[in-house]
């Protein structure tokens, strides 16, 4: 390999690493503290919550949401067939995490995750950014998709759930898996 070659070589991996960081959240440094954890670009501004007199929407009206916003944000880590990538980014086909209680998932998706988590007897170590400057509709769509792809049967998520956990937590910093299981006792179990 010539210099040039290893050159051009290793300037086109640092770029395509960082933009698939910068997509999946790592580009943020994992906070030591996180109740100190600053919030991530993506949830600079939270949405409001829809009109209360707004009908709540079917649940093949939140896959189709769902479907469309995993496709633009959710699939580049956790990969379109929902399998993630190895040591970095869980899978969600078959996640208990995912699957039980509707609370879990939530409060990763608005607040994010960082640190070492087990899925389906395999360890993983990377972060996802909060996604709370999505609507709660928006979150609810995903979360029902996913809750109902790649062979789950979990039951669909609400917008007012995702209020109710929004409301809740109000603003926090990021999880770590052990925080979600002494919050969610049986979380990931």
């Amino acid at each position: 390999m010539t210099r040039l070659t290893r050159s051009v070589t290793t300037a086109a991996l640092a770029v395509t690493s960082a933009l698939v960081l910068a997509a999946c959240g790592g580009d943020k440094g994992a906070p030591a503290d996180s109740a100190a954890a600053p919030a991530a670009e993506p949830a600079a501004a939270p949405a409001a919550a829809a009109p209360a007199a707004a009908a709540a929407p079917s649940t093949e009206q939140l896959v189709a949401i769902g479907k469309e916003k995993y496709g633009q944000i959710c699939a580049t880590c956790h990969q379109q067939n929902g399998q993630g990538l190895e040591g970095n980014f869980p899978p969600l086909a078959g996640s208990t995490w995912l699957l039980g209680n509707a609370e879990v998932p939530i409060s990763i998706v608005l607040n994010g995750l960082q640190g070492e988590i087990e899925v389906n007897g395999k360890k993983y170590n990377g972060i996802m950014s909060p996604w709370n400057s999505l609507s709660d509709e928006e979150i609810a769509g995903v979360l029902t998709y996913v809750r109902q792809e790649w062979g789950n049967a979990a039951p669909p998520v609400l917008p007012a759930d995702v209020n109710a956990v929004r409301t809740r937590l109000g603003e926090r910093g990021m999880w770590t898996a052990e925080e979600l299981k002494k919050t969610y006792p049986g979380a990931g179990t």
